[in-house]
């Protein structure tokens, strides 16, 4: 399994969209855009009631944007363009009139993070640490930072974002609401995820769409808002500092 991928499958109105890479499901354009647009699909498609986002391995969950193609922005046109990657996968999954459970087996880094925090309700395992380590390389979490801070509040987002080299626990993160259950191991979890979406399966698709339009409200300015912080970050990931700071990474 060394090819990265977005598949998604539905049986008995649970779709399950599931994204891998092999650099710790890190997240390269190409894979936000797939992802973005399965949610998309999933979320006018008859068949599915509710969704299920995971990512394959029993390991990292997501280890945010790709070092490979941060290094390889050369103009802030490229840059706004990869951030907007972000930018569409959460707006896909705030518009998306279906509930979305994330599967959170493992370690959430900077858009990892944002992915958790943009479900509507995260299960996950002891071992899901989770870090906002843009800072540490001379970005930011701009772009996932709206998702981050309506989920746990502009205190707990503040100190994620300001000690980027820190890790939470899961016991925090589910104390500041990012997740919604964290269980003792995997298989407690992917129980608890079956138990859940097929409740949900079998619930009011009506019902659940005006929840969800309450869930996310105030948020319609979102469209323009992360394009907005997308460039924040294009601009960004060209200063000296960032190349530098991405380098001494990837040699760790």
């Amino acid at each position: 399994m060394d090819q990265a991928y977005v598949k998604s499958e539905t049986h008995q109105g649970i779709t399950t969209i599931e994204f891998f890479h092999p650099q710790s499901n890190s997240l390269p354009g190409k894979i936000l855009e797939e992802l973005a647009k399965e949610i998309d699909i999933a979320g006018t498609h008859n068949e599915t009631n509710v969704i299920i986002l995971k990512s394959a391995g029993d390991k990292t969950f997501c280890s945010g944007a790709s070092f490979d193609e941060l290094m390889a922005i050369k103009n802030e046109t490229e840059g706004l363009q990869f951030f907007s990657g972000f930018a569409h996968v959460i707006n896909a999954m705030r518009k998306c009139p279906k509930l979305i459970i994330g599967r959170i087996q493992g370690k959430c880094v900077g858009g990892g993070v944002g992915l958790a925090a943009s479900v509507d309700y995260a299960i996950a395992t002891n071992k899901a640490d989770v870090k906002l380590s843009e800072l540490a390389v001379g970005i930011g979490p701009f772009v996932v930072g709206p998702a981050v801070e309506r989920k746990i509040g502009t205190a707990a987002f503040s100190a994620l974002a300001i000690d980027a080299t820190m890790w939470r626990n899961s016991d925090w993160a589910m104390l500041k609401g990012l997740f919604s259950e964290v269980h003792e191991s995997i298989e407690n979890m992917d129980e608890a995820i079956f138990k859940l979406s097929n409740t949900l399966a079998n619930s009011s698709p009506q019902a659940m769409a005006e929840m969800k339009k309450i869930f996310w409200k105030d948020t319609a300015h979102w469209d323009d808002l992360l394009i907005e912080r997308a460039k924040i970050s294009g601009k960004l990931v060209l200063s000296d500092f960032t190349k530098q700071a991405i380098e001494k990474f990837k040699k760790k």
